[in-house]
């Protein structure tokens, strides 16, 4: 966007599109995440977007939000169904990227729950327009007028589709809502489970059907299919620590929620999300793909 800004100069109707694309921007970046899993992808959408709201008739523009989230709603739905056929010949399993957030995020209840890995995994799910309708009504509480407009439905079918995607989405999310203070027991002894390879330890947190799902995109090494069982996850995940001695693990906020992150001699290896049902861990998201692991080096803010 700055590159955009600084073509613009010093021009009135100019100014005013920055400070207004600015304005709203952390809230479009979180709308295009939600919509795609990738903190990448949705940068590129910004750039779009901001080049689309440069080029607008700001006199014509009556609500300047929902006008943006409108055009950066449309880009991300066409760059979600590219990157979907993309994702099918990615190789092994794909987890959406890891975002380090600040701690007023997890402050937001709704918000945090629709950025953890476990709902955007459960997004995945959705068809696209699904997806851009369930996020928009139930996270950023748009009208179906607006809805519609940013999906070219009739506000009828926005309705309709709503309700499917509420009922699918409702199916597949994560059983009632954790606290801070749970998800940071359960990850302490997740934690101290991992650092002393203690099979019984991590047993004793882990529900019995937990899946473990790791994404090194072809680069790093991961599992390819999912790890199925408590007592399969357990036992591949203290193999890993037998076999890596100079592995240091961190507390973080990652996608508003305690995650950890895993360092081998220093360097940034994996991010560990977990998925928490009724105070035992029923999924571990261990992302190694270095290219979606930049977004962890720094805070990203989101907003609603």
């Amino acid at each position: 966007m700055g590159a955009g800004g600084a073509t613009v100069g010093a021009d009135d109707r100019g100014g005013h599109a920055v400070q207004a694309f600015v304005t709203h921007r952390n809230l479009l970046f979180t709308v295009a995440y939600e919509l795609l899993g990738s903190a990448a992808d949705a940068e590129d959408v910004l750039q779009e977007t901001w080049l689309r709201w440069a080029d607008a008739d700001l006199a014509a523009v009556r609500d300047q939000r929902a006008y943006l989230v409108r055009i950066t709603t449309r880009l991300s739905l066409n760059r979600l169904r590219a990157v979907n056929r993309r994702r099918e010949s990615y190789v092994g399993s794909w987890l959406p990227e890891p975002l380090l957030t600040a701690p007023d995020v997890a402050d937001d209840v709704e918000l945090a729950e629709s950025v953890s890995m476990a709902m955007l995994l459960v997004l995945e799910t959705l068809a696209p327009t699904e997806r851009a309708v369930f996020v928009l009504r139930e996270v950023f509480d748009l009208s179906y007028d607006e809805i519609a407009q940013a999906v070219d439905k009739s506000p009828a079918t926005v309705r309709q589709i709503a309700h499917r995607a509420r009922a699918h989405v409702a199916a597949r999310r994560p059983r009632g809502v954790v606290s801070p203070d749970e998800s940071r027991r359960v990850l302490t002894a997740f934690q101290v489970a991992l650092e002393t390879g203690n099979v019984q330890g991590l047993l004793d947190v882990l529900a019995p059907d937990a899946v473990l799902l790791g994404d090194g995109g072809g680069v790093k090494q991961a599992v390819l299919r999912p790890i199925i069982g408590a007592d399969k996850v357990a036992r591949l995940l203290c193999s890993t620590h037998v076999r890596v001695e100079t592995m240091a693990l961190h507390p973080a906020e990652v996608n508003g929620h305690p995650a950890l992150i895993l360092r081998l001699d220093g360097a940034l290896d994996t991010v560990v999300a977990l998925r928490i049902d009724d105070g035992l861990i029923s999924g571990v998201y261990a992302v190694r793909n270095p290219e979606k692991l930049s977004h962890v080096r720094r805070e990203t803010i989101l907003r609603r």
